[in-house]
């Protein structure tokens, strides 16, 4: 069923808490979808309702309720993830912990969304749910914690062939990507801060990573990167059509609307819905960057062990 009935349906006005720290299940830039199996958080630092810092955090191979704890011996005033079991949840709980479930997509841009109060809790359940999907959109029809333009420059896996004098080493980058025709799709300078990532840890796409790996500080380069060192090609198989009474709520439904669905696990996943008739409706669950050709302007700005 549709996850609007089951979202939260009050939805923050902004935070009123001068100074506060948001923790991000982290992986490739983006937001992880599974809180127990998360090994990177992202940390940001908010004052006055603007993020001023942020770190990158190991969980040391933390399970689900260590991770709550780890989370409270850092200050964390507030969790944004994907999908969380109940057991997580309720250890957040005890350890006053605010929970925001369900977020997809590039995990800087969740954590803005959250402080302009236009990010909502799902409840996201990663507890077993048996066959079938169920749909979560939102009332504008876009996920949670997207890029205003729906791109981040994540990656997936660790990149075990690529060397270079700052593999390993935590790196501060600006960029700008673009597709062919010059359409610019994604910009740090436009965000004010650099992106931090550990090059060659899978934290970014293979190009990028590839990249930077033996940049001199205050270096800038251009890079063409094809599909296969960026999001890969689209597989034909993520694109699959569903009955409409097998998913209640899909009706209200419409082409290009981007919405979440849930796995037999309960993690919710991003899809756009491609067409619909009376009867079917059909979803595109590639990466809306796979298959494509990007162009990436990058620049070094700091480097640390």
């Amino acid at each position: 069923m549709l996850h609007e009935r089951q979202v939260t349906k009050r939805i923050r006005k902004g935070r009123k808490k001068k100074e506060m720290k948001i923790a991000v299940t982290y992986d490739n830039g983006e937001v992880f979808q599974h809180f127990g199996h998360t090994e990177t958080f992202k940390l940001y630092e908010v004052e006055d309702n603007k993020i001023v810092s942020s770190e990158i955090l190991g969980s040391n191979g933390s399970g689900h309720g260590a991770l709550a704890g780890l989370l409270d011996e850092h200050a964390i005033d507030v969790l944004i993830c994907g999908g969380i079991g109940g057991g997580a949840q309720s250890a957040l709980k005890e350890h006053g912990i605010e929970l925001c479930a369900g977020a997809s997509g590039d995990a800087d841009a969740a954590v803005e969304a959250y402080l302009r109060g236009e990010l909502v809790n799902t409840g996201a359940n990663c507890d077993h749910h048996g066959e079938g999907h169920t749909c979560g959109g939102h009332e504008d029809g876009h996920g949670c914690g997207g890029h205003e333009e729906g791109h981040s420059c994540g990656g997936c896996g660790a990149h075990s062939t690529i060397e270079g004098k700052n593999v390993g080493k935590t790196c501060k980058t600006h960029y700008r990507g673009t597709f062919n025709d010059g359409t610019q799709f994604d910009s740090s300078y436009d965000r004010g801060e650099p992106l931090e990532f550990v090059c060659g840890a899978g934290m970014m796409i293979k190009g990028f990573d590839a990249a930077v790996a033996n940049m001199e500080v205050g270096e800038k380069v251009d890079v063409h990167l094809m599909p296969e060192e960026a999001y890969g090609e689209a597989d034909p198989e993520a694109i699959f059509t569903i009955e409409l009474a097998q998913l209640p709520g899909s009706e209200d439904l419409e082409a290009g609307q981007q919405v979440y669905l849930q796995n037999a696990y309960g993690q919710p996943f991003p899809v756009k819905v491609v067409e619909k008739n009376d009867e079917t409706i059909t979803f595109d669950a590639n990466h809306e960057m796979a298959g494509k050709e990007l162009n990436f302007t990058i620049e070094l700005v700091e480097v640390s062990e």
